[in-house]
């Protein structure tokens, strides 16, 4: 299954990050505020390994503490120069709640 982020066709989004491959990507978190609602972008990032970034984030807390019922993360493998470019453009997008550098 994926979601459409941006112009992008990210895989799934899943309930946590065991699902994730250990690939250069861009990850999405997501949250809903229901079962069935519309998907919001809490955060956007990238890794050289995806599946151990998201494991590990700092920023766990703010994402939980984001007022969301559930929150999902979806991944858009890819190589170093385009994950780049991809969150930077998906931050000018999205604008996400939780990530302010």
């Amino acid at each position: 299954m994926s979601i459409t982020i941006g112009n992008l066709s990210f895989v799934e989004p899943f309930d946590g990050a065991s699902q994730l491959l250990s690939k250069s990507g861009v990850y999405a978190i997501l949250g809903r505020v229901a079962v069935g609602s519309n998907w919001i972008v809490v955060d956007v990032g990238e890794s050289g390994d995806v599946k151990s970034r998201v494991e590990t984030h700092d920023r766990k807390l703010q994402w939980q503490g984001a007022g969301h019922a559930t929150l999902g993360v979806a991944a858009y493998y890819c190589d170093a120069a385009t994950r780049m470019r991809v969150e930077q453009a998906l931050r000018q997008q999205y604008n996400p709640a939780c990530g302010d550098r």
